[in-house]
């Protein structure tokens, strides 16, 4: 089977084969004497999977979880689908306590946050569901300015801070754009919640179309295991 015939299949350029070739995420392509690689059913399953698996879980999930196909470590990459999963669906529940803080008749009621006033940068992330070099990065572009402690001079963080950040990378999920987050936050200042709150939907929509696409995924995954035990009894 010639790799223009696969690329075509699977509305993608023959280069990105190559690429998943080269990475590692398919099985070894024998050659023809002529030097063209020489691609079998089991090939396309791969490709299939890989093209089927990328709008749900991404490349960088892809990059792991081909290469434990391909050695049999089925096992694991069921935990690491069930990790995406569990992931995803903490990612809907701050999107979605992002939503219910612009819901709130004031932007000034600052929701509670286990009794505390202020947090370390370590507590403020598990609070905002992000990691701490997104928090250093965010102050350093000026969106957050937290206060220091008076005695140790180290950053701490107030439940208004929590709320801003959540606010940020909700934002951020859809435009990406540091300018636009700060149009946002502008907005939110003044009291207008509307634009916050439409990208905020936004983001639960994509969140959802992610799982729908995170399913089918794993259903490419049973279909090429089926053809590579296909392919060995009929060697």
């Amino acid at each position: 089977m010639k790799g223009i015939e696969i690329a075509k299949k699977l509305n993608i350029s023959t280069s990105a084969l190559r690429h998943y070739e080269s990475w590692g995420l398919i099985p070894t392509v024998e050659r023809a004497e002529n030097g063209y690689r020489i691609y079998t059913n089991e090939h396309e399953a791969y490709f299939k999977c890989i093209r089927s698996l990328l709008p749900g879980f991404g490349m960088n999930f892809v990059k792991k979880v081909m290469p434990l196909i391909r050695y049999g470590e089925i096992v694991e990459v069921f935990w690491l689908i069930n990790k995406a999963q569990v992931d995803l669906y903490k990612e809907k529940e701050t999107v979605q306590r992002t939503v219910e803080i612009l819901d709130l008749k004031e932007l000034t009621e600052i929701p509670n946050y286990h009794n505390k006033n202020y947090f370390t940068i370590g507590e403020v992330a598990r609070e905002a569901n992000v990691s701490a070099s997104a928090i250093r990065h965010w102050e350093k572009e000026g969106l957050i300015n937290p206060q220091r402690h008076k005695e140790n001079r180290f950053r701490i963080y107030s439940p208004s801070d929590i709320r801003r950040m959540l606010i940020i990378r909700t934002v951020q999920r859809v435009v990406y754009s540091l300018d636009i987050v700060r149009e946002v936050l502008s907005e939110l200042e003044k009291n207008n919640v509307a634009q916050a709150k439409k990208m905020a939907l936004k983001s639960l929509e994509y969140i959802d179309y992610a799982l729908t696409e995170q399913v089918r995924g794993i259903a490419s995954i049973q279909f090429l295991l089926d053809a590579v035990i296909k392919e060995k009894k009929e060697e």
